[in-house]
C-alpha cells in the first residue's frame, strides 16, 4: 500500500511518499518545500515524487494531510489540493492535527502539552494522553491486510486551543505536564516566563502519513465534504475586515 503525506502548515512544508510493510512504514521519498510558494510547488512536487518512483496517482491507497493549526494560506492550499486529487482518484483521506504530530514526535508517554507559535504574542497548544505503543501496527493474519497492534493507540486529544503566552504560562506552571515545542523562539519566550520547555524537531509529512495510516487502520476516514483546516482562531483578514460599528451623531 502506498501513502502520500502532505504538510503545508508552516514556514517549511514537505511531501512524503511511503510504503506500508508488515510492521512499519518505509519512507520512499521526502521533498521539502519553502513556505509562501505552496500554490506553485505542491502539485509539481507530488507529480515529481510519483514520477521518480514510477508510481501513478491511481496507485495511492491513502492521503494524509496536515489540517492545522498553522499558516492560513498554506493550509488552504494543502486542503484544496488534497480535495481535488482525492475526489478524482477516489482515494481515502485522513486529516491530521499538527499538534498531534508534534505530540507523537516527542516520543513521550503519559499526559503532555505541545505548543506552536501563533504570532501576536499567542500560541496554539494541545494537551494529549499518549499510551505505550502509540501508532504501532502489524500485519493481520491472512496476509495483505493491516491492523492496529494489540494494545496500541494513537494520541488521545484532551484539548486544543489558542491562548496568550502570558495566560498559558500562568496556567501551565500549576501542572506537572511536560511541555514540547519545535519553535525555538517560542521556547525561549516560555522559558523567560518561567515555563520549562523541551525543544524537539518539527514534524514533517512523514509524521503526518504515519499518523494518518494508524487512524486509517482504526477505521477513520475524513469525508471530503467536511475536510477543512483547523485554524483554532479567525485569520487576520477576518479580524481586520470585520465591519466597524458606527454610531450616528445625535441630532
Amino acid at each position: 500500500m502506498l501513502l502520500l503525506g502532505i504538510d503545508s502548515s508552516g514556514r517549511q512544508g514537505s511531501v512524503a511518499l511511503m510504503e506500508a510493510l508488515e510492521n512499519d512504514l518505509r519512507l520512499l521519498e521526502l521533498e521539502r518545500m519553502a513556505g509562501g510558494r505552496y500554490s506553485e510547488l505542491l502539485l509539481p512536487v507530488i507529480d515529481g515524487l510519483l514520477t521518480k518512483r514510477g508510481v501513478a496517482k491511481s496507485e495511492l491507497g491513502l492521503i494524509g494531510v496536515a489540517s492545522g493549526p498553522g499558516s492560513f494560506t498554506g493550509l488552504r492550499v494543502g486542503i484544496a489540493t488534497v480535495k481535488g486529487v482525492a475526489e478524482v482518484l477516489e482515494t481515502p483521506v485522513v486529516a491530521v492535527s499538527v499538534l498531534e504530530a508534534i505530540a507523537l514526535r516527542s516520543g513521550a508517554q503519559g499526559r503532555i502539552t505541545v505548543a506552536l507559535d501563533a504570532q501576536r504574542s499567542e500560541l496554539f497548544f494541545g494537551e494529549y494522553e499518549i499510551a505505550s505503543g502509540a501508532g504501532e501496527y502489524e500485519i493481520a493474519s491472512g496476509a495483505g491486510e493491516y491492523e492496529i497492534a494489540s494494545g496500541a493507540q494513537m494520541a488521545e486529544k484532551l484539548n486544543e486551543d489558542v491562548a496568550s503566552i502570558a495566560d498559558f504560562a500562568a496556567r501551565i506552571k500549576t501542572s506537572q505536564q511536560r511541555i514540547f515545542t519545535p519553535d525555538q523562539k517560542l521556547a525561549a519566550r516560555l522559558e523567560e516566563a518561567g515555563v520549562s520547555v523541551e525543544a524537539i524537531a518539527a514534524p514533517t509529512a512523514e509524521d503526518i502519513a504515519r499518523i494518518a495510516f494508524g487512524r486509517f487502520l482504526a477505521g477513520e476516514r475524513t469525508e471530503l465534504a467536511s475536510l477543512d483546516a483547523n485554524y483554532l482562531r479567525r485569520s487576520d483578514a477576518e479580524l481586520f475586515s470585520a465591519p466597524k460599528l458606527v454610531i450616528p451623531p445625535k441630532r
